[in-house]
């Protein structure tokens, strides 16, 4: 009990510490970049009201996916603060999660045992969680197309699981075979491929798309190495007060 009560106080404190850091860098990077996308989304639904008001009828692409035409009954937060305040609460949310599975796993080898040590997992974390499976579907923009929802969440988790695996294997493994094995594990996601949409075709400028995923991946690294570098200074504090 003692155990489980220090992996959540870890994973709770840093997860704070680290949602509130993570949303104030997205706040001023990739929060600007999405509200500057949604104008191109707009401008579409616009294109499609006066389309419809006109009595003007038009085709959606076999499979592309088809757009909102402003029924105005899905409930969104409002510009300003509250959707900044829901953009810090989900941070949050969200690193308590990961730190709960890191700090976890960690135990499996002993327990984090500095700051240095947690910063190697929490790079680990950012290999498995954004580098593998952002090569097969970068950071997406809203009106970009994208594949089937379903498809695409199956082959993110399974290259998560298959990269998190090829990596222990390649770390803890004592011979050459599980080291080829760890390779083949981390390859064959991208092997296969992720699923893609029929067309590319988007309103979005590429050079904004560009800035995006370079911005989302730059706070995703910032992410994991304050979440590990901060798991692995509280680990031995707070566990030794425990014990």
């Amino acid at each position: 009990m003692s155990l489980f009560r220090t992996i959540l106080l870890v994973a709770l404190v840093a997860g704070i510490a680290t949602g509130v850091a993570s949303a104030a860098v997205h706040l001023v990077t990739t929060v600007p970049l999405i509200l500057k996308a949604e104008t191109f989304e707009g401008g579409e639904a616009a294109a499609d009201t006066h389309a419809h008001a006109a009595g003007e009828a038009h085709d959606h692409e076999a499979g592309a996916p088809a757009h909102d035409h402003g029924d105005g009954d899905e409930w969104a937060p409002a510009d300003g603060f509250e959707r900044n305040a829901f953009t810090v609460v989900a941070s949050i949310l969200t690193a308590f999660g990961f730190g709960l599975l890191l700090v976890a796993a960690t135990e499996l080898k002993g327990g984090l045992s500095s700051w240095r040590e947690g910063i190697l997992w929490g790079l680990a974390g950012f290999a498995v969680f954004t580098l593998a499976p952002g090569l097969g579907l970068p950071p997406e923009l809203p009106a970009m197309p994208a594949a089937d929802l379903m498809a695409r969440q199956l082959w993110w988790i399974g290259t998560a699981v298959a990269t998190a695996a090829g990596l222990a294997l390649l770390v803890f493994g004592r011979s050459p075979l599980f080291a080829a094995l760890g390779a083949g594990a981390i390859l064959l996601p991208h092997l296969v491929g992720a699923p893609q949409p029929v067309s590319h075709d988007s309103p979005i400028p590429e050079s904004l798309h560009h800035s995006f995923v370079v911005a989302s991946v730059a706070v995703s690294f910032l992410f994991w190495v304050l979440l590990g570098g901060l798991s692995g200074w509280l680990r031995p504090r707070l566990g030794a007060r425990a014990g």
